[in-house]
């Protein structure tokens, strides 16, 4: 690493307390001898209303574990059951965000080496960084974790040109005006290297998330609420109940599987939430789940522990197939079998490390024969082969030595 003490203006819409694992990246480069100040917005995910203590006008700036954090305005994103009022919600948080960003960069003098923008949607942040790095000439890095305007469509189901014509076009102007691109994926990879408007192949590169260090294999905890001697295989679902994870599949399987000692673990929670559970109720299984409120991210290989399998889902689109979701790293990490309902990446990655089964997406039938399948083979060896497969691909020491190559 160079001898001087680099500064990186990180920016993130999501970050501490919002769980996102660029909390842990800031961090780890505060430990690298790296000075870290991130611009941030007001926390609000995924719920959709400030956290408590938090407004315009307490906690805009802060300092945690050797980060600078600095919070600029946004429109929280809110949460109603009408889809038009959420899009309309989530628009505007979007949109206050980067009009936001606009304002603080022309106004402040924070002067950084590096700026790295963490793009989990919306993209739109990630022009804060292109502008940040034209006036202070410095280099502009994106770390891609969401395609757009692929997610846009997906999400929303728009496909009007009209409206996903200028999206494309800002997208085009940020990774022309970005000197490095970083994708979570090879499939995310091989998207933005070939889009309509080429994009120069030598600085698009392949960093997958890593788990961080607490995520580990661990001897069975007490948790509350879960019973380790009730012989029941266990299922964990870890993360934001949304309608992109694909949750809905759950409540068919758990029917399907009415004379089975198995349970599903939810850990979370999300605008998905009400009616996840309203299914449960309706198909008579509530047996099957135990629902368990958000935790901090250090609880959750505790509760794994006391799991024999990880759970991954996503709803039936393309787009989801050229994910790695961050879970199925802490999964492997912490030394369970995964089971998925997913495609693409997911898929390939399983079957590649031999760490459980993957089934068709949405399919409940195939799902609940695949349970019935694993929860009586060698779980703990499938574990083993996740965490020899993590060590080798997603160990958090040897991708930030990577990066630290990158930045330097």
């Amino acid at each position: 690493m160079s001898k001087k003490k680099k500064h990186i203006l990180l920016i993130s819409q999501y970050f501490y307390p919002e769980t996102f694992r660029v909390n842990d990246m800031a961090q780890e480069w505060v430990k690298r001898g790296y000075k870290v100040t991130v611009l941030t917005g007001i926390p609000n995910y995924p719920m959709g209303k400030f956290f408590e203590g938090y407004d315009y006008w307490h906690k805009r700036k802060e300092k945690w574990n050797g980060v600078r954090i600095i919070r600029i305005p946004l429109i929280p994103r809110g949460n109603s059951s009408n889809k038009l009022l959420n899009a309309m919600g989530m628009t505007a948080n979007y949109l206050s965000f980067v009009a936001s960003g606009w304002i603080w960069v022309k106004r402040h003098n924070i002067h950084a080496d590096l700026v790295f923008t963490v793009e989990v949607s919306p993209m739109t942040q990630a022009l804060i960084g292109v502008w940040y790095g034209k006036k202070y000439h410095v280099p502009s890095f994106l770390y891609v974790q969401d395609l757009w305007p692929e997610n846009v469509e997906t999400v929303t189901g728009i496909h009007n040109r009209v409206i996903i014509g200028p999206i494309d076009r800002m997208v085009d102007k940020i990774y022309r005006e970005t000197d490095m691109i970083f994708t979570i994926s090879p499939s995310f990879l091989k998207a933005i290297a070939n889009r309509k408007t080429p994009v120069d192949r030598k600085k698009v590169h392949y960093w997958p998330q890593y788990a961080e260090d607490f995520y580990r294999p661990m001897k069975p905890q007490a948790i509350k609420g879960i019973d380790n001697n009730d012989g029941c295989y266990k299922i964990a679902f870890t993360g934001n109940i949304g309608t992109a994870q694909g949750l809905d599949v759950l409540p068919k399987t758990a029917e399907l599987l009415k004379d089975e000692n198995v349970k599903f673990i939810i850990v979370g929670d999300g605008r998905y939430q009400p009616e996840f559970e309203e299914q449960i109720k309706k198909r008579n299984v509530e047996a099957k789940f135990v629902m368990i409120p958000r935790v901090p991210s250090e609880e959750i290989p505790r509760i794994l522990s006391v799991c024999d399998a990880g759970f991954i889902s996503f709803n039936k689109t393309s787009l989801w197939g050229n994910t790695i979701p961050a879970k199925l790293q802490s999964y492997m990490a912490c030394g369970k079998a995964v089971i998925a309902s997913a495609s693409g990446e997911t898929k390939r990655i399983i079957e590649e490390a031999g760490c459980g089964i993957c089934c068709e997406i949405g399919n409940a039938k195939k799902l609940s024969e695949g349970i019935k399948v694993i929860m009586h083979q060698d779980n703990k060896k499938m574990g083993k082969n996740a965490v020899e497969y993590f060590r080798k691909h997603f160990d958090k020491n040897m991708l930030m030595d990577e990066m630290d190559e990158y930045i330097n």
